[in-house]
This record gives structure tokens, C-alpha cells and sequence, in this order.
């Protein structure tokens, strides 16, 4: 029969322009945006049908006819579509669709033939857009929260690229700032460590750096080397002593003042371009062994090196948009520090933020917003038309003033979303797991990958249990990641349970001496005619809109939802063929009925596939 899929993979795109085609029969008069808000969906409940419209709803108002009389006649003209076995009005103005069997089973050869491309959508037009995500600050290992930002932004990456948009990831490296100068000096710190480690580092330091004589006798102690320099540590963790190890390999006694105090400024310079470089060397690391792979670092100091931030204070006054005023006190108690002095202000407000917003400290130098602010414009320069950023849910009260500078810069051109992510907590044993190997004081990334790789075959199987993991909770709900519960062969398991079902249509086409989709999108269909086996090709048709609604909503999570059904649907048709022998997938005395159910199963394998894709999981070939 003549699909209207044809066109598209699409069927619930393919249907609603049929609607909008019959309506415009009815109605020929009405402007053609009068169908923008048309809709075509799966009804809430199943026994339905297997699509609803909310045409005659929306497009009744701006007809000025009665919703329901409108549905009846849009109803019959839908009821004689080749591919509707039945239209029925419901409600105040919905009409339901009940779809012809054969035209689903329609669906399995373009399915068969798309392979993994099913679902490809235009949805994004081409339309550039910069995906930033994860963008710790070089500071530390980066720990579970990071990690849940990291898959969330690479699956949307993935997610957006699929349903048609030109898609940039990018990491920003906040390595300007106080922070970076507080981890240059923890960094000094072990770097003296592993010279006074040393007895030849003990004998010069005692001859040319006298102050360092009570230093060597307890150089680890942390608080000594406060007390040398004045200061409190921020960071320190044992990921800083490699870092001292190298700097004192690289730069023997070079950085230590001839007095034995604090680093010169040029010194202190070169400590932290090394110990950044060395940080990010590891956050590299670490992303890679997540999977996460293909970004592009843009460095906060670079752009500031390069005058991005007069760049963009020059655009914004010249835009009237920068003044010299006084902020109103902090609401609630004022900080005891806070005093009312003249700032360069950002009209923050004039784009629906709460307050305007200081570009420059006391010192001159440029806020954190107002670094920022040099980031956006230097990817507005690089010609996105769409910006989106995954950020830590701590950083919520940060969304509206970044929104009020991107919609400045850009003249309200370029949208800015932002997708936050809540926390999460680690679980083994029933209890919370706080103890790092490594930071001490949380739970790195690499640790998590660690911990589930002691429970499975390998360090890949172990990322893409995380990845799939951290994408079964929306991400701005919490999160528990149980350790036990993510290696447990069982339905409450989504990673098993939708790994399981692709597993089990590999060894159906092993069996089978693995038949070409080409060869099976030829073969005849009639044979599918099982509920289970309609509803399982049901749900792969929704796979296309999945993918485009979870694009628009910038949801990934759906993603891992469609799985966990698909998955669902293809078990319940196993679990149906060892109870009735007749709807078993192989069957030598019918020839026709196990082609047909082959081209079922391997286009649920595809469908499968395109989904973890998505996911940035590897389909597993057998359980172990």
C-alpha cells in the first residue's frame, strides 16, 4: 500500500499532515497558521486507538465552529484514509485514530532499511548549536555530580544531532580567577613536598633557603605550610602530588624565591599553566573513559588574553545597555562586609532578570558574570544559532541573568537554554558511600567507574552501566546510583532488562545464520497478526517522535524510557512464544511466518541500537 511514511520515517508526522490536508478540505478559507497548533500523538489510553488529534480543538476556535461538530466531519473524512481502519470524535474536540494493520506492518521495512538511521529527523533544520556541558573547574578530580552532567550533555549532543541539528560540544575551562590561583599554590605545596622528599632536595633547600629548614623536617604537614605562608589550603588532595612531582622533575629548585617565601608572580604563573594542563589531562581522561569524547575547550583565560571581555563591554554600551550605579543591598540580612559603592552595571533587568548585575570588581577585573559574558560572545562570533548549557543545579539562580546577557548580545536572536542537574547520591549496601579514594572528600567520577567495574566484565561495561544509569531520572530530579542494583540481572534493572531484550534478538538471528535487514524488509508480513506482536510494532513506530519531542524538550531521559517499553514489548512477546508454540520466532514447518518474524525481531534489534546510540551505550551481543 502507499504509505504515507514514505516521505519520512515519521508516521505521527505523516498522519498529522493528513489532518491538516482533510481540515483544509473542510476549511479552505482559514490561513495556514491557523494549523500550527494541530497535534498527532498516542492517546493516554491505549484502548483508543493508536493516535489522537487535537485538530478540531484547536483549529475550531479560530473557525469559529463548534470543536465536536468539526471533529465528527473531520472524523469521517479520516475514516476513509487507506491507512485508518477507524476515526472516531472524542471529548470536547479529539478525534481518535484507530490505524489498519496492515499499515503497520508497513512500518517494518522502512525500518529494516533505515537500520540505525530510523528515526533521523529534520527537526533541527541544520540549525548550529553549542552543547556545553560538564566544564569543571581544573581544580580537582571531577566527581559524581560532573559525571551526571557529562552523560546528560553528551546524550543531548547525541540527541539533537539525530533529530537534525549541526551540534558543537564543548567544554569551558574556568581556569581564571581566585580559584586557579588558590590550586597554583596547593600545587606549590606538593611541589616542595616532592623536593624535600628527596636528600639532596633536604641538603640544598637547608643551604641556599634557610626558611625552609623547619618546613623539610615535616613536610607533609599540611598545616606547616600554611603557617609558612599565611594562607588556608583549598585544595591539596593527593591528585596534587603528581602534579609536584613534575613540577619539581620539570623545574628543579627554579620556582623557589631566593628568600625560600611565596613564588614570584612569574613563577606562580608557570605553576598554575602546569598544573592546569595537568588537571585537564586528567579531566580528559576521565571524560574519554565515560565516553565522552569530540569536545571543544575553550579557555576562560585565553579569552580574556584576547580581550573578549572589552569586546563585549563595548558592544553592550554600545547598546546603551552599561551604566555606573549602586546595587540595593542583598535581600534578606546584609552581609556584614556589603557597602553601597558605584559599579560598572550590566541593564540585566531590561531582559527579565531580577536585578542589574556588576561587570567589574574593585579591582578592575572582570566578575565571573562578566567573564561569561566574553564566553557567549565568543560563541555567538563562531555563529550558533542555538546555545545550551548542562549546569549543576547549584548554579539555578545563575540561568536568568546568563539568558538576560545572551538575548543582549544577540539582539534577542540566539535562545539559551539551560538543563540543570540535581544531585546524586551514591548507594551500596542500603547506605550512602562518601569515601574517596582519591579527593577524600567525594566521590570522583573515576571512582564510580571503578566501583561498578569490580562488579562487571570490564571498564566499557561498566561506563555504559553509568551512562545508562544516570539516564533513567529526569535530570533535575535527585538521584540515588545503587551500586547493587546496577548489575542486578533483573526487570528493576533498566540497563539488563533493555541490554537483555538486544541481546535475545542477536541470538534469534544467530540462530536464523543472521539474515541481511535487506532480505528480511522483502518478506511477506500477513503473518503478524498477534497483539503482542502489533503492539511491538506499534512502539517502534513512536521511536521517530520520540526522538523529536525528547530533542525539543531537551530531555534525554525519554530516551532511556522508549527503551525500558520497547524492551518490555519484545519480552512480553518472548515470554508469549514459550506458552504458545505457534508465535515462535523460528519455526521450520512455516517457512513465511518465521520470515516474517525474523524482519520483527531485527528491526526490534535496530530500533534498539539507534536508541543507545543515542545513549552513548553499546548494544551487548549475549549475556553473560
Amino acid at each position: 500500500m502507499n504509505s504515507p511514511a514514505a516521505a519520512g520515517h515519521d508516521i505521527f508526522a505523516a498522519l498529522r499532515a493528513r489532518v491538516i490536508d482533510a481540515l483544509r478540505g473542510l476549511l479552505p478559507d482559514l490561513p495556514a497558521d491557523a494549523f500550527a497548533r494541530v497535534q498527532m500523538e498516542p492517546p493516554r489510553d491505549p484502548t483508543h486507538g493508536d493516535m489522537a488529534t487535537n485538530a478540531a480543538l484547536v483549529v475550531g476556535k479560530v473557525a469559529k465552529q463548534p470543536p465536536p461538530k468539526l471533529a465528527a466531519a473531520l472524523a469521517e473524512k479520516l475514516a476513509a484514509l487507506p491507512e485508518v481502519a477507524e476515526a472516531a470524535p472524542a471529548g470536547p474536540g479529539f478525534v481518535n485514530l484507530r490505524l489498519r494493520e496492515d499499515f503497520l506492518r508497513a512500518q517494518l521495512p522502512v525500518v529494516l532499511r533505515a537500520g540505525e538511521a530510523y528515526g533521523d529527523g529534520s527537526t533541527g533544520q541544520g540549525r548550529k548549536v553549542d552543547v556545553e556541558y560538564v566544564s569543571a573547574n581544573p581544580t580537582g578530580p571531577m566527581h559524581v555530580g560532573h559525571c551526571r552532567g557529562a552523560v546528560v550533555g553528551d546524550a543531548l549532543a547525541n540527541l539533537l544531532a539525530k533529530a537534525g541539528w549541526d551540534v558543537t560540544k564543548e567544554y569551558y575551562i574556568n581556569d581564571a580567577g581566585a580559584q586557579v590561583q588558590a590550586l597554583a599554590m596547593a600545587a606549590y605545596w606538593r611541589y616542595l613536598q616532592a623536593l624535600l622528599d628527596t636528600k639532596e632536595g633536604r641538603d640544598l633547600a637547608a643551604a641556599r633557603f634557610v626558611p625552609l629548614r623547619d618546613f623539610a623536617a615535616s613536610s607533609r604537614d599540611r598545616e606547616a605550610f600554611e603557617s609558612r605562608f599565611g594562607l588556608t589550603l583549598q585544595y591539596g588532595g593527593d591528585y596534587l602530588v603528581p602534579v609536584g612531582q613534575a613540577l619539581y622533575k620539570k623545574f628543579g629548585f627554579g620556582l623557589i624565591p631566593n628568600d625560600g617565601g611565596e613564588p614570584t608572580l612569574d613563577s606562580l604563573a608557570t605553576i598554575r599553566a602546569f598544573t592546569v594542563d595537568a588537571m585537564m589531562v586528567s579531566i580528559r581522561d576521565d571524560l574519554a573513559a565515560l565516553g565522552v569524547t569530540g569536545q571543544v575547550f575553550v579557555s576562560e583565560a585565553g579569552l580574556i588574553a584576547d580581550g573578549k571581555l572589552e569586546q563585549a563591554e563595548a558592544l553592550l554600551a554600545a547598546k546603551d545597555l552599561i551604566y555606573r550605579g549602586v546595587l540595593e543591598p542583598p535581600k534578606g540580612k546584609t552581609p556584614e562586609d556589603w557597602e553601597p559603592r558605584e559599579q560598572t552595571l550590566f541593564r540585566a533587568t531590561s531582559f527579565g532578570d531580577e536585578v542589574d548585575r556588576p561587570l567589574r570588581k574593585s579591582d578592575g577585573s572582570g566578575t565571573y558574570f562578566a567573564n561569561d559574558i566574553a564566553n557567549h560572545l565568543h560563541k555567538l562570533e563562531r555563529g550558533f544559532d542555538e546555545l545550551v548549557h548542562v549546569w549543576g543545579a547549584d548554579h539555578g539562580g545563575y540561568v536568568k541573568r546568563m539568558q538576560a546577557a545572551v538575548a543582549a548580545l544577540s539582539d534577542g536572536r540566539v535562545p539559551l537554554d539551560v538543563v540543570l542537574t540535581q544531585i546524586v547520591r551514591v548507594m551500596k549496601d542500603g547506605e550512602p558511600v562518601r569515601m574517596s579514594k582519591r579527593a577524600g572528600t567525594f566521590i570522583t567520577l573515576r571512582d564510580l567507574l571503578d566501583m561498578v567495574a569490580e562488579k562487571v566484565a570490564s571498564l566499557d561495561e561498566a561506563r555504559d552501566a553509568v551512562r545508562f544509569t544516570m539516564l533513567t531520572r529526569k535530570a533535575d530530579a535527585q538521584m540515588e546510583f545503587d551500586l547493587d542494583k546496577v548489575v542486578e540481572q533483573s526487570r528493576d534493572n533498566p540497563v539488563f532488562y533493555v541490554q537483555y531484550a538486544h541481546a535475545r534478538c542477536r541470538s534469534v538471528l544467530r540462530q536464523a545464520e543472521d539474515p541481511s535487514p535487506a532480505d528480511l524488509a522483502d518478506a511477506p508480513l500477513d503473518a503478524l497478526t498477534d497483539p503482542a506482536e502489533l503492539a511491538l510494532i506499534r512502539r517502534m513506530t513512536t521511536w521517530p517522535r520520540t526522538v523529536e519531542a525528547a530533542a525539543i524538550a531537551r530531555e534525554p531521559h525519554r530516551i532511556a524510557f522508549f527503551l525500558h517499553d520497547l524492551a518490555s514489548d519484545f519480552h512480553v512477546l518472548w515470554n508469549r512464544g514459550r506458552e504458545d508454540a505457534t508465535l515462535r520466532f523460528i519455526r521450520g514447518d512455516e517457512p513465511a511466518a518465521t520470515r516474517a518474524r525474523l524482519a520483527l525481531v531485527a528491526a526490534t534489534a535496530s530500533v534498539i541500537r539507534s536508541g543507545l546510540a543515542v545513549m552513548g551505550v553499546t548494544p551487548v551481543e549475549e549475556m553473560r
